[in-house]
Formats: structure tokens, C-alpha cells, sequence
């Protein structure tokens, strides 16, 4: 008798968390937009707890279905299972990632092994596999068939074909994996905010806008250092400031306090999670029969296999540091005419590298800045780009709720003025926010679920203070358009399943579209339309825009050998094959540097192995060679491009019906060269780098 009561109880107190909890229930919002107005921290634990409990049913259901197999009754219905849980940690997941507190990752360091073993109870599951398995694929066709195959792969990549005692030593890891993952993202968090760099004077910020300076002394006093002047730290090794400081003793401070960050031996120090982290990916990976990480990791991919990821990366390392080499000789010249009486060092790279650029090109950082005020790029920059190429249009959504003050909603209609989805914009760096730059979706696209799209693009751009505009670098712009490309990628998403929608494609495929929009930053059409000068209103001249355009390959050396570099040393760390070939962080890290030629004194990796957050924290370990693949892919087709008249309309809406609108939907190779004609070649990418033997760029 009290067992039926207590199982009375619980289903009431479910019954009442399902019907009160917002995080349990489809927004009535526009194309169920959250509702972050009524969202609370203490939503999401209850959530969670009853979304696993709802989903772990289904999935149950599913396995011990007595009706034979079929593509509805299996591939169908996990598609479509998890509803509340997917709504739940889609919210969760942005918000840790561009709104944190302390609350928040307290749940989800609590919870990120919970959902690995939530994770585990599908794709390690013997009798869903066994389901699957037993479809007949010939008698399936489009998008059922290529679910169906993508979830066969999966359960078999998960190691749903292992023996039991095997299954529970990989659910084991896969806890371990996730709860470490989530320290050393925590970790990381407190590493930056502690590398906030404070100056004494104004003097050490020489070189610096008024407004920069200005924006440092605030940030100064609002962190109880009144009087002083403080410097946060983005997540790359090179911090934006050190283009412009002259005092070299304030650069190298910025420059070491960024390279340190975590690794001071205090509570930001990640070294210890990232080790285990390896070794723990590697038994995994020897659990599941392949030699290293890697191997294991690459098999959905479209490099298939770690050999021609390495191949591609070692092809272009070679020209790309030996151009850094000859850029270094260039910045040593300068340095001695000025009798500096100093080896170039990295925090020396961007400083002097700006002057070569004012010499070589006659282009300034500070001449081009002013023509950059983010919300015009933004507004007459992506958006135009996106209504010239595509036919989209953007307004501004006052009256949906927003996550912070600074986002900015947006609702996006396409070329035949029908709504097609909402867009969220969070500009400004923030002490409880990721670094860097990204997209991602609140809510998925997919016919059959009648969904469309709910984007967000997060960037870290400095907020501007007392009135000032925020003036970006040209670098910055592009990664204005590139995230945007993100976004197009989720706009123009047109499948009927969320698991082939959008941007859920291969990772070495999923920056190519993101880097063709790059180049619209360019186009003279739209350059015009957005560069114009926040004060005296003029557009950009033609020279400045020449001036600009020829400088596109400066540096290309140095900016893509720290690329390799840090591509490298992700392939390093998850291609060892023995435990024992593990060696203390830094140690490791200048081994595989010097063995495959990175090791280039003046050029950092991008990320140095401690705050290599892509690889340890995100989803990109074994992966980060992505870049490089996908900036192949970007260049055959921006060669195709220039081939056949540009960036028009004509040639966008032959972009987006074989790229932007498939998805994973279709086998992705053949869309590329049903795009371009022919397989990836490497010389578009050395050519248009600038790379190229005797290319003088």
C-alpha cells in the first residue's frame, strides 16, 4: 500500500513540475522562441531530472517494441523522442556558454555525467541497435535512408557492438570524460578573468584610442581597482591590444599574462584535467578497437581517417612557416633600422607587423578602425551582403524576451518575404561569457516537427563606454561574416529531420560555408555600403578599399602557421597510440611543435595547450584540422566563384541548393563537386594564401 502511494505521489509532483516548469512546455513565442522572461536557474535541475526519466521511456519503448523493425517504429521514433530534454539543454547549453554563473555550473558540472550516461542508455543500447541493424536500407530512400545510416554509424562509433563488460568500462570513461570536461571549462573561466591585466598609468597604454583606454579604466573601476587601467584577455595567445601599445614592457606583460593564464599552479591551472583528459580519450578510443583517439573520432568525418587530415596540414605548414620566417626577417629590419636593440619576440609580432603593413601597403589599423563601427558592419555589412546574395531581409524584434540587455532579436524573411526564422545577437565581452565567436541554435529546423530555426550569433567585441561607438578591426569584421555564414547554414536548413538539419554536418565541413561568406566582406558592392566613417559619415574611399584588398594576404604566413600549429598539436595530443608516450603538458607540447617544423619562436600556436579550449572543453578534440580542410573546401570554391562572374544572385542560389540548404541529407563530397566540378585540390588554398612557390602576395 504505501508503495502505491509513493508512486501516486511522484506522478503528481511530475504531473505538476510538467505543466509549471517552462523548460517542459513549447513556447507560445514566435517559432518557439525560449522564453528567457520566465526561464529561472532553479528550472533547469527539475528539467532535467524529469526530461531524462521522460526520455529514458521512450527509449525503453522503443528496445522492447514486440512489432518487428521498421524505419517509424524505430529510426523514426528516436529521432523524434526527447523532446523535452532536447528543448531543455539546448537553453542550457548557450546560456553556460554566453550568460554563466555560478549556479549554472554548478548544474552542469553536476550534470555533465549524467548526460553521458543518458547519452550511453542510446547509442550503447544492444537491442535498439539490433533494430536498426535489421532494416533493409534498400528499401528506404532519401532522408529515411540517411537517418537510418547515420544512426547505425553512430551506435557503432558509441560501441554499441562491444560486449557488455566492455560497454560498462566505456560508460565508465564517458562520465569521467564529460565531468572533466566541464572542470577544465570552469577552470579555464576563472584562468582568464584572473589574466585581467591592470596598468599603473595611462602612459603603459600608449598607443591605444582614447575609447580604448577609456573602456580599460572603466573595466578598472567597476573591478575595485579605481585609478588603474584594466586589460581582459580574450581565448587566443595574441591579445588585440598588442597591434597598437608602444611601451614593450606593457606588451610582454599582456603577452605572458595570456600565455600563463592557466597555468600559474592556482585554481585556473588545467593542466592535470587536460592529461587525464588525453589518457582517458585514448583507453577509450583502444576499448573500442582503434589505435588512437583519433583514428576512433575521424571515422563520420570527411577526412575519414587521421593520415589525410596530417597530409593536408603538412602540406601547408612547410610554405606557411617558412613565409613566417621571411615576415620575421622583414619585422627584424624594421626593428634594427629603428635601432630597437631587441630580438623580435611575440609580443612584438603585431606591433611591428602593423608598421610593415603602414610601409608596405600604407594602411593603418587606427586609419581603417573608424570605418568599422560594429552595428553598421553588422546592419549595412552582413545583413545587406545577405539581401544582395540571397534575397533576406532582417527586423528588429522589440518584443521578445532576451537572455541580457545587450542581445538584440531579430526576425529573418526570405527572398519571397515569407518568415523564416528568429535571430539573436550578443555583441559584447562579458566576465560570464565564453571567449571568441559563435553560432548556435536555440531550436532546430525540421519539416516533419514543423520547426524553423532560432539562431544566436555570441561574439566578445568590446562594449562601447560613455557614448563612444565600437570600432572594430578589419579582422573582426571578417569574423562578423563568418559567424554569419554559420547562421545562413541554419537559415536555409531545409530537411525534415533535426539530426540532418543546418549546420550538424561533418566538423572538417562545417566552417566551409561559414568561410565563403568571409569573402563578401570584400566585395567593393558591399564594403562601400557598410565602411563609413562613425563621424564624419563619408564612405570609405576607393584607396583606403585597395589599400585593404592588397593587404588581405599580409601575414599569412604567421596567421596560418599559428593555425597549423595548434591544428598539429591537437592531432598530436589524440594521435598517441601509447599511455606511455604521454608527457607533462608543456614538455608534449614543444615535442610535437619542433617534430613536425612549428616550432617557430616568434609564432605562438594559437592556442597554447592549457587554454586550447576547442580540443579540451569543446567539441572540437581530434578536430581542429577542421579549419583547414573546410578553408580547402572554401577556396576551390571561391576559385569557382571568381570563375563564373562572383558572389550573384545566380551563383549564391547555386550555393545554397547544393551547400547551404542540404544539410547532412546528402552525401557531402558529391555536393562539393557537384558544386565545383571536380575532388578538393590543396593549390587553390596555397594560392589564394598567398603560399604559393615564387607567389610574391
Amino acid at each position: 500500500m504505501a508503495l502505491s502511494i509513493i508512486a501516486t505521489n511522484v506522478s503528481a509532483q511530475d504531473k505538476s513540475i510538467k505543466l509549471t516548469n517552462p523548460l517542459l512546455q513549447k513556447s507560445n513565442l514566435q517559432y518557439e522562441a525560449p522564453r528567457f522572461d520566465i526561464i529561472k536557474d532553479e528550472h533547469f535541475k527539475p528539467a532535467f531530472d524529469y526530461a531524462i526519466k521522460e526520455h529514458d521511456a521512450e527509449l525503453e519503448k522503443i528496445a522492447n517494441n514486440p512489432a518487428k523493425a521498421t524505419f517509424a517504429n524505430t529510426v523514426l521514433a528516436i529521432e523524434i523522442s526527447g523532446e523535452d530534454l532536447n528543448r531543455a539543454t539546448l537553453v542550457f547549453s548557450n546560456l553556460t556558454g554566453s550568460n554563466t554563473n555560478p549556479t549554472l555550473q554548478a548544474i552542469d558540472e553536476e550534470y555533465a555525467p549524467i548526460f553521458s550516461a543518458h547519452n550511453d542508455k542510446l547509442y550503447l543500447n544492444s537491442k535498439i541497435y539490433a533494430r536498426i541493424k535489421s532494416l533493409n536500407l534498400s528499401q528506404l530512400k532519401g532522408e529515411d535512408k540517411r537517418l537510418t545510416q547515420y544512426y547505425l554509424q553512430q551506435f557503432e562509433i558509441a560501441g554499441a557492438n562491444l560486449d557488455d563488460a566492455t560497454k560498462d568500462k566505456v560508460k565508465k570513461i564517458n562520465e569521467e570524460l564529460a565531468t572533466l570536461s566541464t572542470q577544465y571549462n570552469n577552470k579555464l573561466l576563472i584562468a582568464r578573468k584572473n589574466a585581467t591585466v591592470y596598468f599603473d598609468n595611462e602612459a603603459d597604454l600608449e598607443g591605444l584610442s582614447k575609447d580604448e583606454i577609456s573602456a580599460a579604466k572603466v573595466k578598472a573601476t567597476k573591478e575595485g581597482k579605481d585609478g588603474k587601467f584594466a586589460v581582459g584577455i580574450i581565448n587566443t595567445t595574441q591579445q588585440p591590444p598588442l597591434a597598437s601599445m608602444k611601451n614593450r614592457a606593457s606588451r610582454e606583460k599582456l603577452f605572458n599574462a595570456s600565455w600563463f593564464r592557466a597555468e600559474k599552479g592556482d585554481e585556473g591551472d588545467t593542466r592535470a584535467i587536460l592529461e587525464k583528459l588525453a589518457k582517458l580519450r585514448l583507453a577509450k578510443a583502444q576499448l573500442m578497437g582503434k589505435k588512437s583517439f583519433a583514428e576512433w573520432k575521424l571515422q563520420d568525418q570527411m577526412a575519414k581517417t587521421p593520415a589525410p587530415a596530417m597530409d593536408l596540414l603538412a602540406k601547408i605548414a612547410g610554405p606557411a612557416a617558412a613565409k613566417a620566417k621571411l615576415e620575421a626577417q622583414v619585422i627584424q629590419e624594421l626593428i634594427d633600422a629603428q635601432k630597437g636593440g631587441f630580438k623580435l619576440e611575440p609580443w612584438d609580432w603585431d606591433f611591428y607587423a602593423e608598421q610593415v603593413r603602414k610601409a608596405k601597403y600604407d594602411l593603418e589599423e587606427s586609419e581603417v578602425k573608424p570605418y568599422f563601427e560594429v552595428t553598421s558592419v553588422l546592419e549595412n555589412g552582413v545583413f545587406f551582403a545577405a539581401k544582395q546574395m540571397y534575397g533576406i531581409t532582417f527586423k528588429v524584434r522589440k518584443d521578445l524576451p532576451l537572455y541580457h540587455p545587450d542581445v538584440v532579436a531579430y526576425e529573418v524573411f526570405d527572398k519571397d518575404g515569407k518568415s523564416i526564422a528568429i535571430y539573436y545577437l550578443d555583441f559584447y565581452t562579458r566576465d560570464n561569457k565564453n571567449g571568441g565567436a559563435w553560432m548556435s541554435n536555440y531550436v532546430n529546423q525540421s519539416h516533419y516537427l514543423k520547426q524553423k530555426p532560432v539562431i544566436v550569433n555570441v561574439f566578445n567585441f568590446a562594449k562601447p563606454v560613455n557614448g563612444n561607438p565600437s570600432l572594430i578591426s578589419f579582422d573582426d569584421v571578417t569574423t562578423m561574416f563568418h559567424e554569419f555564414g554559420h547562421t545562413l547554414h541554419g537559415l536555409f536548413a531545409n530537411q525534415n529531420y533535426v539530426t540532418l538539419s543546418g549546420t550538424s554536418v561533418p566538423r572538417d565541413y562545417v566552417e566551409f560555408p561559414s568561410q565563403i561568406n568571409e569573402h563578401a566582406a570584400l566585395d567593393p558592392m558591399i564594403l562601400k555600403n557598410y565602411a563609413i566613417h562613425y563621424k564624419t559619415k563619408q564612405v570609405i574611399p576607393q584607396s583606403l578599399m585597395d589599400k585593404i584588398k592588397k593587404a588581405e594576404s599580409f601575414n599569412t604566413g604567421y596567421s596560418v602557421t599559428e593555425l597549423l600549429a595548434a591544428a598539429t598539436l591537437d592531432m598530436a595530443w589524440h594521435s598517441v597510440e601509447h599511455e606511455a608516450d604521454f608527457k607533462p603538458t608543456l614538455e608534449f607540447e614543444k615535442e610535437a611543435l619542433t617534430k613536425y617544423g612549428l616550432l617557430v619562436k616568434e609564432v605562438p600556436t594559437r592556442y597554447h595547450t592549457p587554454y586550447f579550449a576547442h580540443i579540451w572543453g569543446g567539441g572540437y578534440s581530434a578536430g581542429y584540422y577542421a579549419y583547414t580542410w573546410s578553408k580547402t573546401l572554401d577556396y576551390n570554391v571561391y576559385d569557382w566563384f571568381k570563375a563564373h562572374g562572383g558572389m550573384t544572385r545566380a551563383n549564391c542560389d547555386r550555393f545554397r541548393k547544393y551547400i547551404l540548404s542540404v544539410g547532412n541529407s546528402v552525401d557531402l563530397n558529391k555536393a562539393f563537386v557537384t558544386m565545383v566540378g571536380h575532388e578538393m585540390k590543396i593549390e587553390p588554398y596555397l594560392e589564394n594564401a598567398g603560399l604559393k612557390t615564387g607567389n610574391t602576395k
